[in-house]
């Protein structure tokens, strides 16, 4: 009998979770120790139904990890519905997570089903829940605890089977301290939580993100970009990366469009606060880039030179005898005009001999 994906990646590791990671069509990369503990954690927690906390900068790849745990549990075949509690007006948070009624409010013309409805059997997963409102996170507790709610505007009790996954960049613990978030929320939700590290923290990592996203965008936007200068690599590796994987893959973007030839040439000067070190490797990497494309870019302009020779000879002879006709037109009009300036010259004399 086929081996399912979990225990496919049981038998082979963390290099299995990845594998499966690409067959679902997720981008999850890195092997370093502190990304292959978060593999593990993954591959521990995806075939149960526990409530899983996501926490992690900005940009460190949650949605990711939450799809990776949909993916790898027996839940993979039905929904995975997403909500961004940080995106949504407060007002509309109720009505998304619960659904409504017919008439509830104005321009209430018709019920709608709520995303846990939606994701009943699959797995909801609530992005940035620190920003849930506080007078709706009581509710929230009673569907992790009873599996049931009403929508609005219906006495009638709806039951789910719903795996929730949450995620958020705030220390919720901190939020519990400071009376912006419930205790007994959070304790339902750090069941078992991840924490996904920074970037910086993983920089073992960089190169094989950066060798992705050049090939990602050299094929989206038609560029021969295969390789990335090594020291040009290294200024990648000591930068701090405020803003992640994500501020890593904008910067990527912009380089290959930028780029030129086959090696990729970030744009140093658009990294905020770069390090002393980093910035004296960027200067040599941004010299080297510079002696290896001048001769390429005279190369290029005499070839092209050269083609256009062979495809157009008569535009370009054309070309040459209309220049050479403009010479000839000026060297006899320069000509004329010192001839009349020696005339004028010469006939006050004439007149002085009469």
């Amino acid at each position: 009998m086929e081996r399912t994906w979990l225990e496919s990646s049981a038998a082979t590791g963390t290099d299995g979770l990845q594998s499966v990671g690409s067959k679902v069509g997720l981008e999850i990369i890195g092997s370093s120790p502190a990304f292959d503990r978060i593999l593990k954690q993954v591959e521990r927690v995806a075939p149960t139904d526990s409530t899983v906390l996501i926490e992690g900068e900005s940009g460190t790849g949650k949605d990711l990890i939450a799809r990776a745990i949909h993916s790898l549990s027996a839940r993979r075949n039905a929904p995975f519905i997403r909500l961004n509690c940080g995106t949504i007006p407060a007002g509309l948070v109720e009505r998304e997570l619960f659904g409504h009624e017919r008439g509830v409010f104005a321009g209430a013309f018709c019920s709608q089903v709520g995303r846990f409805e939606l994701a009943d059997k699959g797995t909801l997963f609530l992005d940035e829940i620190g920003e849930l409102p506080l007078e709706l996170q009581h509710k929230l507790v009673r569907v992790l605890q009873k599996q049931e709610f009403e929508r609005l505007g219906s006495g009638r009790t709806v039951r789910i089977d719903v795996r929730i996954l949450t995620a958020t960049n705030h220390d919720l613990a901190q939020l519990v301290r400071a009376r912006r978030f419930r205790p007994d929320l959070y304790d339902r939700l750090n069941v078992f939580p991840i924490s996904l590290p920074p970037l910086r923290a993983r920089s073992e990592d960089i190169p094989a993100l950066v060798d992705y996203f050049v090939r990602k965008f050299s094929q989206q936007l038609n560029k021969p970009i295969d390789n990335t200068p090594s020291k040009a690599m290294k200024v990648l590796q000591l930068y701090d990366w405020p803003g992640n994987i994500r501020e890593l893959q904008n910067c990527i973007e912009r380089a290959v469009i930028m780029s030129w030839g086959p090696a990729l040439r970030p744009l140093f000067t658009e990294l905020r606060h770069l390090p002393k070190e980093a910035s004296v490797e960027a200067s040599h990497a941004l010299a080297e880039a510079e002696r290896k494309h001048i001769p390429q870019a005279l190369r290029e302009a005499r070839r092209s030179r050269k083609v256009q020779r062979r495809r157009c000879p008569a535009r370009i002879t054309a070309d040459h005898t209309l220049l050479q006709d403009a010479k000839a037109r000026d060297s006899s009009r320069r000509l004329q005009q010192g001839l009349s300036a020696a005339g004028r010259c010469v006939a006050p004399k004439n007149r002085i001999r009469h």
